[in-house]
């Protein structure tokens, strides 16, 4: 929770469908390399509150969007499965799946694999991220990205799953949660407030899990060729008809092109459905191993349905990309009903995220009337978690004085939690009392090295302490452990811009340009940085061979962007079909 929290949760009307956009347009202008590209750490996000500065901002020169368009996942139909955790026989009557272990066939390839790598659905999974970034399409706050991360590894535990995955959230109120190549999946902060349990929220969490682990989008491209070859198929066929129906033959003609796009369309909508069903399933598996309660994908669902009977205009974004059917409800109940009750508690984490989520809507003293309302009329599932959205709520409407008396409360009944010990610093910096938030962050670090909400308020309070060496001391020690850190790199490049270390400041400020998705702006700091003068050489040799990497990797993007053109015409085709 820092300072900068003091606006409401709001993304910008161009920005709400970037999404979907920027999937088709990356797939097109994505450099397919063979190499993999590392992700960014789970948590590469920067202690900012969404305000209006930082949820809805648009960095200058990013890559501009396009249209909306919708969901991508229209594919083919499922080509393997994974091996999970059994569950009992019972539960899988009538849903395709099978209670035993896969045979040890011998494993001949995945046809998707030839229009799309693994390798390469990375790649292209980390160009959307930078231009989701640079959009606004991500929300800057490490306590939302921690959880999601958290809960998706277990998961991905429970499942025994390889593939690499990195959760976000997206800063839109809307009902939606996409996967993307590669393993990245976003959720809207608006389905996070909507589940009313964690169970719920885990199953929309390994249902796009089991979308990237069966490669649908890999599926999808592959199916535009296939369906590209019917069609000509079936023109193939209206030529031929066309030289022999006589008289007739302008009908026949029509009735054979006709023929040949309604069976394209047809499959299309099959392929689709196959998509969904397997990833209900297999998500259903994974939601078991986990431990959460079976009915949680169900519930939701139900939930779901019941929403879009309250909103006026269009259908819920979830809604529209995974059409919910009485028959898929039905499927998930079916599952469910044959296994053992199992009530499932809450973690703590997933009622402060929620808390914290609603401390950001609208205006801010209207939320702490209503936090004051909920406590006083008792009406909360969590007593801990309403306190701290509390906290978080007079914190972004600079009431420190009251900050300060209730997050005593809050800490009488609360155990240790690194969410709480964030929401003292930032409290404590509130006050300007920086050397006592020093002292708060350092501590909770001991206790708490890996939270990444931690990792971004300690150099921030360094830095207003006035210790910028420090500061940056901290950051590169950190850099070390979490290469590529965007939001690290940023408080870099503050603390040697305070010490008049202008190489290290371009340097670092063009890192974070570049994890951002403006390129642009990313080489120009390098360039600022090659011609500081106040470098080694070694130092300015560092910066002279990253500027060629970031040149060549824009030259790559802009030559892909145009040489792509059928790609980009079948992933724009594949997006319209939903």
């Amino acid at each position: 929770m820092s300072l900068s929290r003091r606006h409401p949760l709001r993304l910008a009307p161009p920005v709400r469908r970037v999404v979907a956009a920027v999937v088709a347009l990356s797939l097109a202008s994505a450099p397919f390399a063979q190499t993999a590209v590392t992700a960014p750490p789970a948590s590469a996000a920067p202690r900012t509150a969404p305000s209006a500065a930082s949820a809805t901002q648009v960095i200058p020169g990013a890559p501009s969007t396009t249209p909306a368009l919708p969901s991508l996942w229209s594919s083919l139909p499922a080509e393997r499965d994974v091996t999970l955790p059994q569950v009992s026989p019972s539960a899988l009557q009538g849903t395709g799946a099978s209670s035993r272990p896969l045979s040890p066939l011998p494993d001949l390839g995945d046809s998707s694999q030839v229009a799309l790598s693994p390798a390469q659905e990375r790649k292209v999974g980390e160009t959307i991220m930078r231009q989701i970034r640079a959009q606004g399409g991500y929300l800057e706050d490490p306590e939302v990205n921690d959880y999601l991360n958290a809960l998706g590894y277990r998961l991905q535990v429970a499942g025994d799953v390889k593939q690499d995955f990195e959760f976000f959230a997206v800063p839109d109120g809307a009902i939606n949660a996409f996967a993307l190549p590669g393993g990245y999946i976003g959720v809207n902060t608006g389905l996070i407030l909507l589940a009313q349990n964690e169970s719920e929220l885990a199953s929309v969490l390994a249902h796009e899990m089991s979308h990237v682990t069966q490669h649908h989008m890999a599926r999808m491209i592959d199916n535009q060729k296939n369906s590209m070859l019917m069609t000509l198929a079936g023109l193939a066929l209206a030529v031929l008809a066309s030289r022999s129906a006589g008289a007739n033959r302008g009908d026949t003609v029509n009735a054979a092109i006709a023929s040949a796009q309604a069976l394209s369309a047809q499959q299309q909508l099959n392929f689709t459905r196959d998509n969904e069903y397997e990833a209900d399933r297999i998500g259903f598996q994974r939601l078991v191993a986990a431990g959460f309660d079976p009915g949680g994908a169900a519930t939701f669902m139900e939930r779901l349905q019941r929403s879009a009977r309250f909103i006026d205009g269009n259908t819920p974004s979830y809604l529209r990309t995974h059409p919910i059917t009485y028959e898929r409800i039905a499927e998930a109940q079916a599952r469910a009903q044959d296994l053992p009750y199992r009530q499932v508690p809450d973690s703590l984490e997933f009622h402060l995220v929620r808390a914290l989520l609603k401390s950001y809507q609208g205006d801010a003293r209207e939320q702490v009337t209503n936090f004051d309302a909920a406590l006083r009329e008792r009406k909360f599932n969590n007593e801990i978690a309403e306190r701290y959205g509390l906290v978080a709520a007079l914190l972004r409407a600079e009431n420190f004085a009251r900050a300060k008396t209730e997050l005593a409360r809050l800490e009488q009944i609360a155990p240790p939690n690194p969410m709480i010990d964030a929401m003292a610093g930032n409290v404590l910096m509130g006050a300007k009392d920086y050397d006592a938030a020093v002292k708060r962050f350092a501590s909770a670090l001991a206790r708490y090295p890996n939270k990444m909400q931690l990792v971004y308020d300690y150099p921030e309070a360094l830095l207003k302490a006035g210790k910028p060496a420090q500061a940056s001391a901290f950051a590169e020690a950190q850099l070390l452990r979490f290469p590529g850190n965007g939001p690290l790199h940023r408080t870099a490049a503050r603390a040697y811009a305070e010490q008049n270390m202008r190489l290290k400041e371009h340097q670092h400020q063009g890192e974070y340009y570049a994890w951002a998705g403006a390129l642009t702006l990313a080489i120009g700091q390098m360039e600022l940085a090659a011609k500081a003068g106040d470098g080694d050489f070694y130092q300015v040799s560092v910066v002279e061979t990253r500027l060629r990497k970031l040149r060549a990797e824009q030259a790559e993007l802009q030559k892909s962007a145009f040489g792509r053109t059928g790609l980009a015409e079948r992933a724009t085709a594949a997006a319209s079909d939903r």
